[in-house]
């Protein structure tokens, strides 16, 4: 629902960025948080949590976690110079980028000028009308043609929206996204499901916890002492990722302040 929420804040509050940001962060957290509350019952239902308990640890962990990031949010920006600039390339905070991007395109432009008819981006509104039948065409083809088994694993409303979550994401996490997908979901998948079948779902929370505790440990321990990572190839660039044109624009030219 992210796109008609931003189309229909832009009618709601025209020219008013704030009210849009407000608006629209209210509606996503909202839904964010049930799509996120849905995944944690489904699991729960797998591993046999009385649903009373699971929403109990819920209500409490949200009520915690709100604590914890507002005072994680206020000790960042009272502690970390140039926090959420180009000035400072270890907190560059890009989803607050795209955020803002976005109130400048719904709120302070808004929506008929950029999507409108005429409008140089009018033609990305047929993506809406391609996203509603790409996921019909698949089952058809499916039904048809049944001897082909590979279409069974065709499923364009999750290829959507996996890549509706990289654009934020510096470049290099596009080859490494496609990358650790490649390796789980088809080379083991395929030469060792047993393997797959029993531990890949652990093996990637235990992964997306460690990132989270690496980062936490990085920061307290280096970045928090004024101790930076090594330079090598590896980290050059605007982003740290290699890359030297990661924000540059689609003529390659790097914006500087």
């Amino acid at each position: 629902l992210g796109v008609p929420i931003d189309i229909l804040s832009s009618y709601i509050v025209p020219g008013n960025p704030i009210g849009f940001l407000t608006l629209r962060g209210y509606t996503n957290s909202c839904q964010q948080l049930l799509i996120s509350f849905l995944l944690s019952f489904k699991i729960a239902h797998y591993m046999k949590i009385p649903p009373r308990i699971t929403f109990s640890m819920l209500l409490i962990c949200s009520i915690i976690a709100s604590i914890v990031h507002y005072i994680t949010a206020m000790y960042l920006l009272n502690n970390i110079p140039n926090i959420c600039t180009h000035k400072n390339l270890l907190w560059k905070c890009l989803r607050v980028e795209a955020s803002f991007t976005s109130s400048v395109i719904w709120g302070v432009v808004g929506f008929d000028k950029t999507f409108g008819v005429g409008s140089i981006y009018y033609p990305l509104l047929f993506g809406l009308l391609i996203g509603l039948v790409l996921p019909i065409i698949s089952w058809f083809l499916w039904k048809k043609l049944s001897n082909i088994k590979w279409l069974a694993f065709i499923n364009f409303p999750l290829i959507l929206v996996a890549t509706n979550a990289l654009p934020p994401a510096p470049a290099v996490e596009f080859t490494t996204w496609f990358l650790v997908g490649f390796i789980f979901n088809f080379i083991l998948y395929r030469y060792a499901h047993v393997w797959w079948e029993k531990y890949a779902y652990v093996f990637s929370a235990g992964m997306s916890c460690g990132v989270a505790i690496c980062g936490f440990i990085i920061f307290i321990t280096l970045q928090n002492n004024n101790i930076e990572f090594p330079q090598w190839w590896g980290t050059g660039g605007p982003m740290r990722d290699g890359c030297p044109l990661a924000i540059a624009n689609y003529s390659g030219f790097v914006l500087t302040d």
